[in-house]
């Protein structure tokens, strides 16, 4: 097991690990915590009664975060004329077509939102090693495929975020920094819990949310009521 820092003993001593805490206490607590030499990205983890190995019992979707993520989202778009104009009117980092698939062919992945219009997957799809594995790869689901690429830019842009379960039942998706106000951090936190809810399968049993903590990129996880926010 690895040796646990001075920091992470410290944030670990304000609180009880066995507890359950409301949103606003829990967030409260990690506010609290010592901080690093870094803004951190505060992280929400939940775990859920569902089995990813059935299509019926998938959750994914996304949420835009009513305060944003507190950090330069970098886009890529794939798209030609007049959808090319419109990304970039929006504000893309990159847009292309042959050329940006060549580009990321050859290595390149600085960015965190690959967005792409439809009639441009024939190309994306030739990507999927590379974009997959990094969870970069457009999808209609996430809305990420889209004829309307300059509105999928934007909510980019504007902090919103995709969520999807992984091989263990787990959801893991930022919320904000550290350094944002309480309440813009409750608000970011409470869309994200609330869309997931909502996007239950009518195919899981039994409890849905088994599970849901917060915490920093490097500091412990508090756990929340899960009760008081479900309901």
């Amino acid at each position: 097991m690895a040796k646990k820092g001075k920091y992470y003993k410290e944030a670990s001593g304000l609180f009880d690990r066995r507890s359950q805490y409301a949103l606003n206490e829990a967030l409260d607590l990690i506010q609290k915590m010592p901080r690093r030499k870094f803004d951190e990205t505060v992280e929400l983890s939940m775990r859920l009664g569902v089995d990813p190995r059935h299509a019926e019992q998938q959750v994914r979707g996304t949420v835009s975060l009513p305060h944003g993520l507190g950090k330069e989202v970098r886009i890529v778009v794939f798209a030609k004329g007049e959808q090319a104009a419109a990304a970039e009117t929006a504000g893309a980092d990159v847009v292309g077509a042959d050329d940006l698939a060549q580009r990321i062919s050859g290595g390149w992945t600085d960015f965190d939102v690959a967005i792409a219009a439809p009639d441009m997957m024939g190309t994306v799809g030739r990507l999927g090693r590379i974009l997959g594995p990094r969870g970069l790869m457009p999808n209609p689901k996430s809305g990420t495929v889209t004829p309307d690429v300059g509105r999928a830019v934007e909510e980019a842009k504007a902090g919103r975020v995709e969520f999807r379960v992984d091989r263990g039942g787990n959801i893991h998706t930022p919320v904000g920094k550290i350094s944002f106000t309480l309440e813009r951090l409750a608000e970011n936190a409470s869309a994200v819990i609330d869309m997931i809810v909502r996007a239950k399968p009518s195919a899981a049993k039994g409890q849905y949310i088994r599970s849901i903590t917060v915490s920093t990129t490097m500091g412990p996880g508090v756990r929340l009521d899960r009760s008081a926010l479900t309901n």
